[in-house]
């Protein structure tokens, strides 16, 4: 797919923000794709600490309970495509119940991905609309092979994967691709070599991760 041109959405969280990016206007994938593809505008939507699902109890920061599924209606509706990249917040700290598939509604996790993929591919009818998996993530007490253990999670909280394969599976359904960043990106905080090299604290990525994920980006759009 030919994106020169193009304004895009990107939907997402403390990363599409661009926390742990010393250089944001440079570095921060987003910009960096925008120069590389010569697009004419990105409208960043990135807000640390967000998820997909809505929140059942209210967050210390309320800024952490602004959902994908609440904010997909402030989208840019002129944009000629839109990426959205999250999940990671719903395993870490997200207190809906996980779900199945079939849930329809953000209550759950799996209902949040289904509600906000159907929304915004009525929303932006015609137009293309891709969605990244999160990332491998170890991150203090949080390790992506484990459900969280973070305070308030819901029982059924499960590994990083589960959430990852949630949005690929629902995303078949709706014919929407999907980068698989969890296996694809190349990026493993595990390592510490990579942890050092690529990451600000093993979840968010520095200048030099973001350069690694906007080419894995836009490698993947082109052979849309």
């Amino acid at each position: 797919m030919e994106i020169k041109g193009f304004t895009i959405n990107f939907l997402g969280d403390s990363i599409t923000e661009g926390a742990g990016v010393a250089d944001i206007e440079s570095c921060r994938y987003d910009n960096r794709i925008k120069k590389a593809c010569a697009l004419a505008a990105v409208n960043n939507y990135g807000i640390g600490g967000t998820r997909i699902a809505h929140q059942i109890h209210a967050s210390a920061k309320p800024r952490h309970d602004l959902c994908f599924c609440g904010r997909a209606y402030n989208l840019d509706k002129n944009a000629d495509m839109v990426i959205v990249y999250g999940g990671v917040n719903d395993y870490i700290h997200g207190d809906a119940p996980f779900g199945v598939i079939g849930d329809t509604t953000p209550a759950t996790f799996c209902g949040g991905v289904y509600f906000l993929m159907n929304y915004l591919l009525e929303r932006f009818a015609g137009k293309p609309i891709v969605f990244m998996t999160p990332a491998r993530c170890n991150y203090g007490n949080v390790n992506d092979l484990a459900p969280s253990p973070r305070e308030g999670k819901n029982t059924d909280a499960k590994p990083l994967l589960a959430y990852v394969e949630v949005i690929e599976e629902t995303a078949k359904n709706f014919n929407i691709p999907v980068l698989n960043l969890y296996r694809d990106l190349g990026i493993d905080p595990h390592d510490p070599v990579q942890y050092e090299k690529y990451t600000a604290d093993g979840l968010h990525f520095n200048d030099d991760g973001h350069a690694i994920l906007a080419q894995k980006l836009m490698d993947f759009i082109a052979a849309l």
